[in-house]
């Protein structure tokens, strides 16, 4: 009735809600609720995004000029960037695959998506509980008999839900090599035994990669298959995905490009190391191109259905995941919320979804604004991934969607003076070591790896810390031009964390 009326109108669907949940419902959908209102008001009701006109059509010459340009400014050695616009898309890309070889990158490119990866881990538990094998709140050892965590109430209470929005407080950066064999996942999920808890469950919100890798573990208990068959059954066939791989071995059929990195201002080398232990397959190992990240991103633009009609995800399904579970103690690195699988954004009254990936050189970004029908997706190689993506995806927004993209949060115009002395400390999780003090130059963060990973340098690494207010500064990496906010906050039992790189990490000294 709304739409016959040319009023814009969304259908939302609470699971397993009442019409009385906005009283007695779960909070989560109450809020999501109470957001969406805000939003679709605060939307509709502005005269520039109303009145401003939208392209009809993608303009493939001005987005491959733009690709290219900002891809130098930012020294990116290569990149790609898809749009699937209502019932267009388009696929452009620039650079090369490989300093060192000098092969170009075209759109049929395989790059890492890295921790995008959750999403389509994700959907595939979702298309698990649409068959009545899973139960998001159910304990996972009731379906994983041999799970054990170091915390025996953990493991006897944590759920999917909590692997899914990354609440369990399992210590999440634990990168165990556990072998190329198909019991790669059983050998790491064995292994979390020994590692700490780095919060209480569902006491905060921590990004949490050893989750996805009993999540991917589920999978595989769940359909009989490891968790790279069940992907390919699961999602790559039912969505005509052809250029979509989780092992090294698949990729070398395709052109692939390879992770870069670099120090401060220098030019991007060769990473050296191509992918991740396989383990952390379900966290972050499927390499795409923007063609079939876009295909995976259309259908859950279109509630659930794949190219050819046939329904891959209950709308319910894609509902719930784009739902709000939790509200980050850090709105401003990455989002407000996170969902099932999927972040929540909130850009001047437009709710996205999406999720980045970082892994060895490689970045990858992808944002979906369901109300308008749009999906952006950039996959980068290498150099400052970051300001290109807040540059160039910030044009996309703005011409197609009339939709400004929130600006990362910078220093204040006048300099605020804060006490250090509430903050000052030591902090620590499996990984890393952070340590907060006043310095020569003033309040510093000091970062120390405690792990190596794919042969990366991990010499120690000190950011001045920039305050904004009281429990919140801003750190910048040498070059770069994105600011990244550093939040100190308590637990409810008075617990100091400090909130960097959406990870929590704990006071212990």
């Amino acid at each position: 009735a709304l739409r016959s009326r040319q009023v814009p109108a969304r259908l939302v669907v609470y699971p397993q809600a009442s019409h009385l949940f906005i009283l007695d419902g779960r909070p989560s959908h109450r809020a999501d609720y109470s957001r969406r209102i805000v939003d679709w008001v605060t939307q509709h009701t502005r005269t520039k995004e109303v009145t401003m006109p939208v392209p009809t059509t993608l303009d493939h010459d001005r987005w491959q000029r733009r690709l290219a340009e900002l891809a130098g400014r930012f020294t990116v050695p290569g990149a790609a960037l898809g749009i699937a616009y209502r019932d267009q898309t388009l696929a452009v890309a620039h650079g090369v695959t490989n300093v060192d070889t000098g092969v170009e990158v075209t759109t049929d490119t395989l790059f890492q998506i890295g921790s995008m990866t959750k999403v389509w881990t994700t959907t595939v538990l979702m298309r698990l509980v649409d068959a009545g094998k899973l139960d998001l709140d159910q304990p996972v050892v009731g379906y994983l008999p041999e799970l054990s965590l170091a915390d025996p109430e953990v493991t006897k209470r944590v759920t999917t839900r909590h692997l899914l929005n990354h609440t369990s407080g399992i210590d999440g950066d634990f990168f165990r090599d556990t072998g190329r064999g198909d019991e790669c996942l059983e050998r790491y999920v064995d292994a979390l035994a020994g590692l700490p808890q780095n919060h209480p469950l569902g006491g905060t919100w921590s990004y949490c990669n050893s989750g996805f890798v009993i999540a991917g573990r589920l999978v595989e208990k769940l359909t009989g298959q490891v968790w790279d068959a069940a992907l390919r059954e699961q999602l790559y066939a039912p969505l005509g995905l052809t250029r979509t791989v989780t092992l090294p071995e698949e990729a070398l059929l395709h052109r692939t490009a390879v992770g870069h990195v670099h120090e401060g201002d220098e030019e991007p080398r060769r990473a050296p190391v191509w992918v991740l232990p396989r383990a952390l397959g379900p966290a972050g190992l499927i390499a795409s191109t923007v063609g079939d990240v876009l295909a995976f991103a259309r259908m859950h633009l279109s509630g659930g259905l794949a190219p050819d009609g046939d329904r891959a995800l209950s709308a319910e399904s894609v509902a719930a995941m784009q739902a709000e579970e939790v509200v980050l103690p850090d709105p401003y690195t990455l989002a407000d919320s996170w969902g099932l699988g999927w972040f929540r954004l909130g850009w001047h009254g437009a709710r996205l979804v999406g999720h980045d990936g970082n892994t060895v050189g490689q970045s990858a970004f992808l944002r979906l604004l369901p109300e308008r029908d749009l999906a952006v997706t950039l996959l980068t190689n290498g150099g400052f991934t970051r300001d290109l993506y807040e540059t160039l995806v910030r044009e996309v927004f703005a011409e197609l969607a009339g939709v400004e993209m929130a600006h990362p949060l910078a220093p204040p115009d006048e300099p605020v003076s804060v006490d250090l002395t509430p903050y000052a400390g030591s902090y620590a999780r499996t990984g890393v070591r952070l340590e907060v003090f006043t310095g020569e130059r003033g309040p510093t963060l000091r970062m120390t790896s405690t792990q190596q990973v794919a042969g990366l340098p991990d010499e120690p690494k000190e950011l001045d810390l920039v305050p904004v207010r009281d429990g919140l500064f801003l750190v910048r990496p040498p070059g770069a031009q994105t600011w990244s906010p550093v939040t100190f906050y308590q637990l409810a039992d008075g617990t100091p964390y400090l909130h960097f790189g959406v990870r929590a990490t704990p006071r212990v000294a």
